[in-house]
């Protein structure tokens, strides 16, 4: 029952032929008054004698008369598509990513909870498996600490180290930090890729909103971790900005209590904006294909030599 509940049907409109195979089938095996049935005009001794001289098999001609049938049922289900998840997909790497944003400017690093976003972050990369993730940070300036890559437990290890002195350009400008995670995506060809940002929402403003929406033209999304630190400009404004910053990338906003939250929505395999782009083949295996040959039994079976 586990196994029949991980099939899905790529293509369940092809269910409505069955019906119309199987009536086909049954008024074909019904059809014994028309006149060229030989067991209803022919008299009984007869048919009798000639079916034990062996010039009639009247039971394998009805099977026979079946085997079409069954050939196109058997074609008919492989339509459908019956589909398991792929274990190959997460080989298809290009297609999704994430970059992680980090805000390490003096407003985030020297509040108690930075500790909980370092913590965040990492469980977030733990969930990722093989999909890539790049990491970028930002304060006055913004750098690129590490480009897209497979090895997230390294890259969990460098946001450890990661400090009020990591940049030493005073300021919180986030506009830039967005402006290349969207350009690492766009290096990438990433498809449905997502940019994770973590911040208190200092800095943010209309710059930063034209990123995001970058981000969104590009096909990924904007997932926001809001850090609600004690050391904030505005921490009213600052929320309000964090909302229509994730309005606008089209994403989520998360609390730095909600980790668990933020670790399913990346560990999401079968992600919806790549099934609406037509890729859904390159995580599921169609099974369709292999009950094909279970078609050429009925089929190869019209082809046999009579006897002389």
């Amino acid at each position: 029952m586990t196994l029949l509940s991980q099939i899905i049907l790529l293509r369940p409109l092809w269910l409505l032929a069955l019906p119309v195979i199987a009536v086909l089938a049954v008024l074909s095996f019904r059809r014994n008054a028309r006149v060229g049935d030989w067991a209803k005009m022919i008299d009984p001794h007869l048919m009798q004698a000639m079916e034990r001289l062996g010039r009639v098999d009247l039971p394998r001609a009805r099977v026979a008369a079946q085997l079409p049938f069954l050939g196109a049922g058997a074609i008919v289900i492989a339509l459908v598509g019956p589909a398991g998840q792929s274990d190959d997909a997460q080989t298809f790497r290009n297609l999704d990513g994430v970059v992680f944003v980090l805000d390490v400017s003096d407003s985030m690093t020297q509040d108690a909870r930075w500790q909980d976003t370092v913590t965040m972050s990492r469980a977030a990369l733990s969930v990722l498996g093989t999909k890539p993730a790049a990491l970028v940070v930002y304060a006055g300036d913004s750098y690129v600490a590490s480009p897209l890559t497979t090895d997230t437990l390294q890259l969990g290890q460098t946001v450890t180290l990661l400090d009020g002195k990591t940049i030493p350009d005073k300021g919180s400008r986030p506009a830039l930090a967005l402006r290349q995670a969207a350009q690492i995506l766009d290096e990438a060809d990433v498809i449905a890729g997502d940019v994770v940002l973590m911040t208190d929402g200092g800095g943010l403003g209309p710059e930063a909103l034209l990123a995001a929406k970058d981000i969104v033209d590009l096909g990924g999304r904007l997932l926001v971790a809001h850090a609600e630190t004690t050391v904030a400009e505005d921490g009213a404004g600052a929320t309000a900005e964090v909302q229509s910053l994730v309005n606008i990338g089209g994403g989520l906003l998360f609390q730095l209590n909600e980790a668990t939250a933020l670790m399913d929505e990346l560990s999401r395999s079968d992600d919806k904006r790549l099934e609406r782009q037509d890729f859904r083949l390159l995580f599921w295996t169609d099974y369709g294909r292999y009950l094909l040959l279970f078609a050429l039994i009925p089929i190869a079976a019209l082809f046999r030599r009579e006897r002389a």
